[in-house]
């Protein structure tokens, strides 16, 4: 990661592997931990950090594309945490795991 911003509540970057921005927004209250990750183009990238309300910093990631949200919610009654995971994010794990798996396979053929 390059380059980087913050807010109170906010993170974006931008990733040179893959050569896309991503923002996050995260929430801790007396009820629990609230994690949201976004896909944003550049020009959101650019605009942001530029309002003087860390808020409008935070609707103008909500316009870009939700890629990961992660809930821990205190409250009894609504059962466990829930993590949402879109296609993508989902075969980069997957991709991942599997990498992992070949150099703990190799090592045990060494």
């Amino acid at each position: 990661m390059k380059t980087e911003k913050h807010g109170n509540h906010w993170t974006a970057y931008y990733d040179t592997e893959s050569g896309r921005y991503f923002a996050g927004i995260m929430y801790i209250n007396r009820e629990g931990l609230e994690e949201y990750r976004y896909e944003i183009t550049q020009d959101i990238y650019s605009r942001l950090g530029t309002f003087g309300d860390d808020t409008e910093n935070e609707h103008l990631i909500k316009t870009g594309e939700i890629a990961y949200s992660f809930e821990n919610t205190m409250y009894g009654t609504l059962g466990p945490e829930r993590t949402v995971w879109d296609d993508e994010i989902n075969e980069s794990m997957k991709e991942t795991i599997r990498k992992k798996e070949r150099k703990k396979a190799k090592k045990k053929e060494n």
